[in-house]
Formats: structure tokens, sequence, C-alpha cells
């Protein structure tokens, strides 16, 4: 059983896992697409401070605010507002509402990834999502469709919500993988970020903690597809995700780690590359938020996605008290005003958090 949790000790690091992923996917947002050497090359070492994304990356977030969040954190605020308001007990119909809510609503849906797009447009048509792009006459969707990142870049609030009770965080998040990640591997990617976030807000978590947590919400993740989800054939999460995690400690630099990662694991919008990639990051930045989403800003390619997963892990660890303060006030400032107020999703998830606390983990 977990202990009890001190409310502000809560608040901050709830507040913390949040903030990690919104500043990770905004600084990530300025290199999307790009090679790690192209990165290191154009700032003359990583990119280390917000900067405004340019045209040639894939957010389509060139018009975006210094500290501005992408598609990524945006979904998440919503995953987060909607589990406010229905209490923690997400259903298929309330994760349904609020992505089509985010899809008519947010500013930042020119940005949305190519399964959650197809999805959103098959349901606004009323059509069944489960055979968008099935092949030929047959009721099968190819293999890539929903084993992409999406599920995992927006899952945080569900372990936010779930403090120690990874089981739970992992109900929670295949919710949210359902109808647009169904697979094995966007499943168990998503649950091992739950896992990982639900564990990190405990008292006495450390990295490895942490690491453990998320390989035990990739195992659970494939569990559950069994059930809910259908088989795809493709790399494990758990299997990359530990592979990630022994290159990081092998790693004495974070040019060495990123190579090492990107070399072995790969960077790209498929979760099996960049949900471990985004472990391993964590890792070898030892928890630090910062450093954290620095690793996930420069290892090029899905930059945003993977500093925002990165982010929420040690966000959620370390507490938003470990933040550099410039930094979260450029973050906040850029965002205030744009969809939801990031304090106020905090305090309505630790209320839940509270009342959750106790779950078994």
């Amino acid at each position: 059983m977990t202990q009890s949790i001190d409310e502000k000790r809560l608040y901050n690091h709830v507040l913390g896992g949040l903030a990690g992923a919104g500043m990770g996917d905004a600084l990530g947002a300025a290199t999307e697409q790009w090679h790690h050497t192209e990165i290191f090359a154009k700032f003359g070492g990583p990119l280390r401070s917000f900067q405004q994304p340019p045209p040639d990356t894939w957010s389509g977030a060139e018009s975006n605010k210094l500290g501005q969040v992408t598609d990524d954190a945006s979904q998440m605020f919503y995953l987060a507002n909607k589990l406010i308001e229905c209490d923690g007990s997400l259903t298929h119909d309330d994760w349904v509402a609020c992505l089509l809510q985010w899809a008519d609503e947010s500013p930042h849906v020119g940005n949305m990834g190519p399964t959650t797009r197809l999805v959103v447009q098959a349901l606004k048509d009323g059509e069944d999502p489960n055979l968008v792009g099935v092949i030929g006459t047959s009721d099968r969707q190819p293999a890539s469709h929903g084993a992409t990142n999406g599920a995992a870049m927006r899952v945080a609030p569900a372990g936010l919500i779930h403090p120690g009770d990874l089981d739970s965080a992992c109900d929670t998040a295949l919710v949210t993988c359902i109808p647009s990640h169904s697979t094995q591997i966007a499943i168990s990617s998503a649950c091992a970020i739950a896992a990982g976030v639900a564990h990190a807000l405990e008292e006495g978590a450390d990295v490895f903690s942490v690491v453990k947590a998320c390989l035990y919400g990739a195992r659970r993740g494939e569990d559950l597809a069994k059930e809910h989800g259908r088989i795809v054939p493709g790399p494990s999460i758990l299997v990359r995700s530990e592979l990630a995690v022994n290159l990081a400690l092998k790693a004495e630099s974070l040019p060495e780690a990123i190579k090492l990662i990107e070399d072995s694991i790969g960077n790209s919008v498929d979760a099996c590359q960049s949900i471990p990639a985004a472990i391993g990051l964590f890792v070898f930045a030892e928890g630090d938020p910062l450093e954290s989403i620095v690793g996930g800003t420069n290892i090029g390619n899905d930059t945003d996605t993977i500093a925002a997963i990165a982010g929420s892990l040690a966000g959620a660890l370390r507490g938003v008290d470990a933040m550099p303060k410039d930094m979260f006030e450029t973050f906040w400032q850029a965002n205030a005003d744009d969809e939801f107020d990031i304090n106020e999703l905090a305090e309505g998830l630790t209320k839940i958090a509270l009342n959750n606390q106790g779950g078994s983990s």
C-alpha cells in the first residue's frame, strides 16, 4: 500500500509532471525532424533554451510564442481537464468526447499526428475508427496504424491521478488508447509512461524505481492489449526500453547517449522508438527535468514528443521546484491564455490523486 501523501508536496510533483511534459514539448518544437548533428551545428552545442520553431519542423509551430506547446501537450491538457470533469473515472465515451473537443477547439490541431488525424476524421464522419485504413476487403488494419506515439505523449495525467497505483494508472491509460492507438505497441508504451509517472509521485522514488515502474507498465500494457486491443507485428516496448536504459548507462556524454540511442533504438514517431528513447534519456539525465528535456530536444526527429515524455517522468519525480524558474515562467506566460491554466489543472488532478491514494503498487 502507498504511504500517506502530503498534499503540498503532491501538488508540486503533479505540477512538475505537467510542466515537464509541456516544457519538453515547447523546447523540442524548434528541432523536430532535424538530425542531431544539425541541431548541434545550428546552436553551437545542445539546444537548452526556448527558440522560435522554424518553418521546416514537422510541429508546424512556427507561429508559436517562445515556450508555447504543440499538439502533444495540448492533448495532455485536454485529457487532464476531462479527468477533472469526471473525477478521475474516465470512460470510453468521455475520452471520445474529449478527443473531439480538442479537435474542434484547440489552436494546435493542425499539428496532430497521422494516427490521431485519421481517427478524429472517422469519428466526425460517424464511421467506425476500427476500420480506418483496412486492408482490401478484410477488416484487418495495417500494422503501422495505431502503433505511433500519440497515446504515450498525452498520457501523463493518467499516472498523475494514481500515485503509486500502477495498475489503475494503466487502466486509465488503456481508455485513452482506444479508439486511436489500440495496438499492443501503443498500449504498452502508454502504460509504461503512465505507470512510471504514477510511481514517480511517491516519496522515496528514484530514477531506477521509476524505470522499474515503466517496465512493469510496459508488460501490463501488453497483457491489456491481448484482451482489449489488437496484436500487430513489431518490436516490444519492454525489450527496447531495457536496451535504451543500458545504452544510457553506458554513455559518458550527451552526444554519446544521443548517438547510441538513435543508432540502436531510433527517434521517430513510432512508439517502439520514441518511448524507449525517452526513458533512456531520462536515465542518462539522472532524472533531472531540464537535462531530460534537453536530451529529447537534441536527439533529433520527433524531438517534441520525446522531450515531452522524458519531461513528464522527470517532472513528476523531482517536482516543479527542480525546474529552472525563468524557463518555467516563460512557459507559463506563453500558455496561460492559450487553453488551460496549468496550475488549475494541477490542483484538480492533485485533488483526485489524494482521493485515490492508497492503491497497491
